[in-house]
């Protein structure tokens, strides 16, 4: 880039976004959430993200500011992380509104909203179904361990990248606008890249189910000379059943929409009354 950015790889002629405006709508994001509210949800963090670039745009026409500000003040809300892809597509149609009076401005929130769906699945997925998964169980290794760096790990696996996302996502959706993600639909990539990525998402979380939650059976019995364990022949049969059978209980009672505080306590009694008559141990 070099003062304005560039769309399609052709220099914006008429566009004042600098790389000074690029770089506030970046670091803005990052405070999406802050004003989270039931009405309009991220809208306020999402205006404030782009204020900038809009103040750049309009310049001294004051009428079209307030109407771009009007027009970024509707409910909005996604996953935070490729919401910047959202940013980025919003400036540049900024942009083509400021020279084109006659376009309907309010096409921009109806892109906005059509993106919120699919992004927030692609998103949840992947930061909070495995990034965070792997930050944490990473943590919790190196913590284990008596590491000092453990909370430096987890905050670099889950940031990183969420921090290339960001960047990335606001340049691609300037420079691309909203062919990128028609492209994917129409290609059906996206329903492929979701549903690969819940795949990775699932056995990640099979994965820690595995490594951290540690449930056995010590109840043993003797036939004759022979001394038999059912734990032994659990792990023959299906290796990490009672672990598995524990998570898909509490997971059932979600579902159900019992309250996690009741799930807490039933896990406590449940896990005294047979820890205490040797059917499970820890």
């Amino acid at each position: 880039m070099a003062d304005t950015i560039t769309t399609n790889g052709t220099a914006a002629a008429q566009s004042n976004i600098s790389k000074s405006d690029f770089r506030s709508a970046f670091w803005r994001s990052f405070v999406l959430m802050g004003s989270f509210n039931y009405e309009r949800m991220q809208s306020l963090g999402f205006l404030y993200s782009i204020l900038k670039p809009l103040k750049s745009i309009y310049g001294d026409d004051e009428e079209g500011l307030r109407a771009a500000l009007k027009r970024h003040i509707a409910a909005f809300n996604m996953t935070c992380a490729p919401s910047t892809f959202v940013m980025g597509i919003s400036i540049a149609m900024e942009e083509s509104f400021k020279r084109d009076p006659q376009l309907d401005t309010s096409s921009v929130n109806a892109i906005k909203v059509s993106l919120m769906g699919p992004l927030s699945g692609i998103g949840d997925t992947f930061f909070w179904g495995i990034f965070r998964v792997l930050a944490c169980s990473l943590g919790v290794a190196f913590a284990q361990q008596g590491n000092p760096i453990a909370p430096f790990i987890l905050l670099l696996v889950f940031n990183i990248p969420n921090v290339l996302v960001r960047w990335f996502g606001l340049k691609l959706g300037y420079e691309q606008g909203s062919s990128f993600l028609e492209r994917l639909e129409k290609n059906g990539q996206m329903k492929l890249v979701t549903y690969c990525a819940g795949i990775i998402g699932a056995v990640s979380i099979g994965t820690m189910i595995a490594m951290w939650v540690s449930i056995s059976c010590p109840l043993s019995f003797t036939i004759g000379e022979m001394t038999i364990t059912i734990q032994e022949y659990l792990d023959q049969l299906f290796p990490k059943f009672l672990p598995l059978v524990c998570t898909l209980a509490v997971y059932g009672a979600l579902k159900k929409n019992v309250k996690v505080p009741i799930i807490i306590a039933a896990i406590c009694v449940i896990g005294f009354v047979l820890g205490i008559t040797g059917l499970i141990a820890m």
